[in-house]
């Protein structure tokens, strides 16, 4: 009876483990994409709303190189004028950026002249 709650114990603690150590992985690949988005924002002028980011989805993939990594997609919100916000995404094959888009929005000089 001893050896089976042991082995239950050692079963829980590899999966709790597991979760942990995917759990901590995220989050690190999380504050990267957030980098990546922050960076494009500051660079065009665009303010990222809420601060936030969305996990959109998970997914095994094959690399340029063959090696299995998780693709990690995220959406984010936002503007370009301080009212309309717009939605992005940001896509991590593993620790590598792979995709950051923006939906078609308005630049802010666009703004100033249609309210003119």
């Amino acid at each position: 009876m001893e050896s089976i709650v042991t082995l239950s114990f050692l079963i829980w603690s590899t999966v709790i483990a597991a979760f942990i150590g995917f759990w901590w992985g995220g989050d690190k690949v999380k504050s990267l994409a957030m980098t990546h988005v922050y960076r494009l924002c500051k660079e065009q002028n665009l303010q990222l709303l809420d601060q936030t980011m969305v996990l959109k989805g998970v997914w095994p993939v094959r690399d340029s190189e063959g090696l299995m990594r998780l693709r990690r997609r995220y959406s984010f919100e936002f503007t370009s004028t301080g009212e309309a916000r717009s939605q992005g995404t940001v896509e991590l094959h593993g620790m590598r950026l792979n995709k950051l888009h923006l939906d078609p929005h308005m630049l802010p000089e666009d703004h100033d002249k249609f309210l003119h």
